[in-house]
């Protein structure tokens, strides 16, 4: 189809000609996957014949045209057509084709569905979706307000859908912990979100919970934790936390076994607050000796260092670091591969920074189930880009029981393994 071009650029519906000819290209990809796709089911097909001789599956013409907003803007498709006169033996009933590139009650493209939460945080209400994407998208088709409401309250029931499935068919080796505090707009306090992340036996990293709190309470983080519980999940080895009291007394209670690591983050925050401002460099750095050394026993001798330098000016800060030494350096027992990982929460931090930035964008969510379902959608949406630990492999060892001595497997000795 030919198109007038002004001389800006612009068409004579006044959109821009790269745009026309970005939809165009995507509008004729999809036809032909949807072509191909129909193609390859006749195919397979072929030899269902009926007492005639005649086949049970057939092209049959084309669907009404519709509307489908994708990120490259919104295109208007005729998906094929297909005739199954074959019966399920099962039901009695005619056997459909259904697309799985374009579902019969697809109007939008998940992507789409991805950036509506993104963009509620980022400050637009349901009303701002349908000019701020029209804009981008070249149409407002499928984006009215009372859509955006139908995908919140969507939202609301994967989260809940989320927090009720069956643990016990995985196995989490290494979790994190944090909490995330919202503004509601509709509540005086804040909201706290629980968040509790996992690493798999195959070294993959995991959503596991997420919950509303009071202030991240022992209670609050019990009640996560048990829930997870008794849904199957086992405890983990190694669990890191900001060094909340909440947090670590629920895990002592729920899951005893489990050992904790205090992330050097936070620790190294709380003590540099403790240090007047002109000495915080130099004992940012002799902290960073410590959790950076080559082994335990070398971070431990940092550990010495820092109170013998520090301890007579400054015993607060150095009774922070002195009296949690053992959780602080817990993370050299384990492989070398996976210290990186394990001595500070950012798995957690890097995932939230932008929920909390957004958050105050919007001075809050509407509602406590309203902040819990977005914060999941992101954090969802995130997931698919979280990567592996490094050396994925030692996770199952870990979860065996095996030694790591300064970061490396320890083999057992023969006479032991016989």
């Amino acid at each position: 189809m030919l198109s007038v071009v002004n001389a800006d650029g612009t068409t004579a519906n006044g959109s821009s000609l790269i745009d026309e000819i970005v939809r165009e290209g995507a509008r004729r990809m999809l036809a032909a996957a949807l072509e191909a796709e129909v193609d390859a089911y006749i195919a397979e097909l072929a030899d269902e014949k009926d007492e005639r001789g005649r086949r049970l599956v057939v092209r049959n013409g084309h669907h009404q045209p519709r509307k489908v907003t994708t990120s490259a803007g919104t295109v208007e498709v005729k998906a094929p057509r297909v005739n199954d006169k074959r019966i399920d033996e099962a039901t009695r009933e005619r056997k459909r084709f259904s697309s799985a590139i374009l579902p019969p009650w697809a109007r939008k493209s998940p992507k789409i569905s991805e950036v509506l939460p993104l963009l509620y945080l980022h400050g637009l209400s349901s009303g701002d979706f349908v000019p701020a994407l029209e804009q981008f998208l070249g149409s407002s088709a499928g984006l009215s307000p009372a859509t955006v409401t139908r995908l919140t309250q969507q939202w609301q029931a994967d989260h809940k859908a989320f927090g009720e499935r069956d643990l016990s068919a995985t196995d989490y080796v290494y979790v994190w912990a944090d909490g995330i505090h919202l503004r509601i707009r509709l509540e005086e306090a804040k909201a706290a979100v629980l968040v509790v992340l996992g690493v798999r036996a195959d070294g993959t990293k995991e959503l596991i919970a997420m919950a509303d709190g009071y202030r991240e309470s022992s209670e609050s983080w019990a009640s996560l934790l048990r829930d997870c519980q008794r849904r199957g999940m086992r405890a983990p080895v190694l669990a890191v936390g900001d060094g909340a009291l909440g947090f670590s007394n629920a895990m002592n209670e729920v899951f005893p076994e489990t050992r904790h690591q205090r992330c050097w983050v936070h620790k190294t925050a709380n003590c540099l607050d403790s240090l007047p401002k002109s000495a915080q460099p130099a004992a940012k750095k002799a902290i960073q000796d410590i959790y950076n050394a080559e082994d335990r026993e070398q971070a431990a001798a940092a550990v010495k260092a820092f109170a013998r330098q520090y301890g007579a000016k400054f015993p607060k800060a150095v009774k922070k670091i002195v009296d949690d030494e053992d959780e602080l350096l817990a993370f050299y027992d384990f492989p070398a591969e996976h210290w990186i990982h394990l001595r500070t929460t950012n798995p957690i931090e890097s995932t939230f920074a932008a929920v909390r930035l957004r958050t105050k964008v919007t001075k809050g969510a509407g509602s406590r189930a309203a902040a819990l379902a977005m914060v999941f959608k992101l954090v969802e949406s995130a997931q698919a880009r979280w990567r592996a630990v490094n050396a994925p492999h030692l996770v199952a060892l870990v979860r065996a029981g095996a030694r790591f001595e300064r970061g490396h497997l320890v083999e057992r000795p023969k006479a032991a393994a016989a």
